[in-house]
């Protein structure tokens, strides 16, 4: 297990009830703390406007219900929160001002999701190493 995921408190923003039911489940197993998750875009906007949500990560599904997550992604990167997407839709599905970002397609297993988080919860690198 990841020392970087031990404790990280993430937000999870999936429309899909079982899906985010998975998702929560192998985050607690990676020691995460699920903070909320949020079905649309518009939950997740509320959640991400509270000032007191300590957030370390997140994780975004692609599309909630036929809306795009984009405005959420926008509102985490507005605050420096780091974050990966997930998609059903295949990596290729994601908008092009957020290719560069992590990404895993669904379904995806728990070593995947580990491996992906650490990345993306990886402090950046002051160069000195």
């Amino acid at each position: 297990m990841s020392k970087i995921l031990i404790g990280a408190r993430l937000l999870v923003v999936e429309d899909e009830a079982l899906v985010a039911m998975m998702v929560e489940d192998m985050l607690s197993d990676l020691g995460c703390v699920v903070v909320n998750v949020a079905g649309s875009v518009s939950t997740g906007l509320a959640l991400l406007a509270d000032p007191d949500l300590a957030l370390d990560g997140a994780i975004l599904d692609v599309n909630l219900g036929g809306e795009q997550v984009y405005p959420v992604a926008d509102a985490l990167k507005a605050k420096g929160v780091p974050f990966m997407f997930a998609t059903g839709y295949g990596i290729g599905g994601i908008a092009q001002s957020y290719a560069h970002l992590p990404a895993l397609a669904k379904p995806y297993d728990p070593g995947s999701l580990e491996r992906t988080l650490a990345v993306v919860l990886q402090p950046p690198s002051d160069g000195g190493e």
